[in-house]
């Protein structure tokens, strides 16, 4: 079968991940190209055998792509999604799906008008521990609350205090897959939630972030997400009426808690999860499996993205629409 040929927009940190694997783990696909503002985009190339453009909306139009993955601070992911509408390419594209929803749907509306395929890179729905704790879920019963947290070292990147690129801190850039995190696990949305934000080392947006929360499903939660310290982690806890499930997909853990008795559970160690959405998403552009991560679920998380900015401006609960 033919091979399908991939361009990336953006091969920084994030974006050099998805060409490594398509070069070495993705035999029924080819990176046909890149683009990076970087001048490192040109050794990239060079490395990966590929070829190297100064300009994407160029690559995007060449006719030797067959889709586009797109790796890039959100406030260009609306133009991204016209060019590749106009040149009739496929896309996926990394969460946040935009800066706000008015963005997002829109790319939305643009992807289902022309017939193309979009999907979300919420790769974190791959992780192994995400997979066992939606697996595990129904262990603890019925279920009254939920606590999360995502933990990071303070960003290095200049794009990260520059509300123009980024759109936000970390409610937009980490604590989205958080949501999306629970929104997966659980099978329900969030209903409304009161937030407040924080700056310690970024002078213009927040990297804190707290919130308390409800669901639909009348589960109360609190969140957290922050770029402040030195440890990393990124833990979700689900208490209900039979016990406790808490899991840390950075550390690979899962346990049950029942009285005083914690009992380890165990699964796959956490692993690349860039693979399996290729997979995925190959068969998914082969017309041979579903849609990965479908453009609404990167909508919901960015709704509640924007809830959580309008509960900080107003100091009230914010609805998630």
């Amino acid at each position: 079968m033919k091979k399908i040929k991939v361009a990336i927009i953006g091969t920084g940190k994030h974006g050099s991940r998805y060409a490594g694997h398509i070069v070495q783990d993705m035999s029924e696909m080819e990176l046909t190209g890149i683009s990076r503002r970087s001048s490192e985009g040109k050794k990239q190339a060079k490395e990966w055998n590929t070829r190297y453009f100064p300009d994407w909306q160029e690559m995007v139009s060449d006719p030797d792509v067959d889709a586009v993955i797109s790796v890039t601070p959100p406030s260009l992911n609306l133009e991204i999604a016209e060019r590749c509408c106009e040149a009739g390419k496929n896309l996926l594209i990394e969460k946040p799906l935009a800066i706000n929803s008015k963005s997002a749907e829109k790319i939305i509306h643009l992807f289902q008008n022309s017939g193309l395929y979009l999907t979300v890179g919420h790769t974190l729905r791959y992780n192994s521990v995400l997979q066992a704790l939606k697996k595990y879920l129904p262990m603890t019963g019925d279920l009254y609350a939920i606590t999360a947290s995502q933990r990071l070292e303070p960003s290095t990147l200049g794009w990260h205090e520059d509300p123009a690129q980024a759109g936000g801190g970390v409610v937009l850039q980490t604590a989205v897959h958080l949501f999306d995190g629970i929104r997966f696990i659980t099978g329900h949305e969030f209903g409304k939630i009161r937030a407040a934000t924080y700056r310690n080392h970024n002078a213009i947006l927040e990297d804190l972030f707290t919130a308390q929360f409800e669901m639909n499903n009348h589960v109360a939660g609190i969140i957290e997400a922050s770029k402040v310290g030195r440890g990393r982690s990124a833990r979700y806890e689900f208490i209900g009426s039979k016990g406790q499930l808490h899991g840390d997909h950075v550390h690979g853990s899962l346990e049950f808690i029942s009285g005083t008795k914690i009992k380890k559970i165990e699964i796959d160690p956490p692993g690349a999860t860039i693979v399996p959405l290729l997979v995925d998403w190959l068969n998914y552009l082969r017309n041979a499996g579903e849609n990965p991560i479908p453009a609404k679920e990167g909508l919901a998380a960015v709704r509640i993205c924007e809830s959580c900015y309008r509960s900080v401006q107003s100091g009230n609960w914010a609805k998630i629409d």
